[in-house]
């Protein structure tokens, strides 16, 4: 666990330029990303702080529609790739006011947090883990927890959990309901897209004997059942995720505590 940890906290932060919001960092630049963005300097400012994004843009809507233009405009590009459509919060911590919304494929590039719910399904002494399809922009092929998804915004990471479970293993809102809040992880690590800060809300799912996961929408290509001990092993951030290594490590962990 520990090679998981900093594994996860890899971060050089003299390496990086601060992205500041309303006086808050509110993210990590590569020093080449920062140069990218000061093309828009009615919208991003360097200064002692970082790059800061313009005082005259006072609310989160217009932070917002002016981020996002140039967003598109870095993927056109080819500097953002992995379009998903999906919209994530930018905040100083999970419950404050958003102070504006980004397209999720772009956070890594911001280095902004982002928050993922992860659900580790269990029967008996066995874990169940899936694989990721070959399609995925992040991490394609290699095995992941039973059930995890990035938070959208306005999403609770109970409800992500309820439709992450439906969509990647086939597992009904009334048996997803029942997965029950643990803990949370953090990673901030340098990624090929930029920088990963991400919070993982960790939850525990025990699953029926005789239920099967089956994805259906087609982003998981096979689930495995194993012991305890064979999923330990697998955990180890090369055959899995680094943030599924570290959720399925914390479970196992804690089983084998009796906790």
């Amino acid at each position: 666990m520990r090679e998981l940890v900093r594994a996860a906290r890899k971060f050089n932060e003299a390496a990086h330029v601060p992205l500041v919001c309303a006086d808050a960092r509110v993210g990590w630049l590569r020093r080449a990303h920062a140069q990218k963005l000061l093309r828009w300097p009615y919208i991003f400012k360097r200064g002692a702080q970082g790059v800061t994004i313009a005082e005259s843009l006072k609310t989160a809507a217009g932070r917002t529609a002016a981020i996002n233009d140039v967003v598109h405009a870095l993927h056109a590009e080819g500097a953002i790739s992995g379009w998903r459509d999906e919209r994530y919060v930018v905040s100083t911590a999970f419950d404050a006011p958003p102070l504006f919304d980004i397209e999720r494929a772009a956070a890594r590039f911001f280095g902004t947090t982002t928050y993922a719910a992860h659900a580790n399904g269990y029967c008996g002494e066995d874990m169940w883990l899936a694989r990721r399809a070959a399609t995925k922009p992040i991490d394609p092929n290699l095995l992941d927890n039973l059930v995890g998804g990035g938070m959208c915004a306005g999403v609770s990471p109970l409800a992500t959990i309820v439709r992450e479970a439906w969509e990647e293993a086939g597992i009904p809102q009334p048996l997803a309901v029942r997965a029950q809040s643990t803990d949370t992880l953090e990673v901030l690590r340098e990624v090929p897209e930029g920088v990963q800060s991400e919070v993982i809300f960790v939850f525990d799912l025990e699953l029926p004997p005789d239920f099967v996961p089956h994805s259906e929408d087609g982003e998981v290509v096979e689930f495995r059942r194993l012991p305890f001990t064979r999923a330990f092993d697998i955990a180890d951030g090369k055959l899995m995720t680094l943030d599924a290594s570290l959720v399925a490590q914390h479970f196992l962990q804690r089983r084998a505590r009796g906790t």
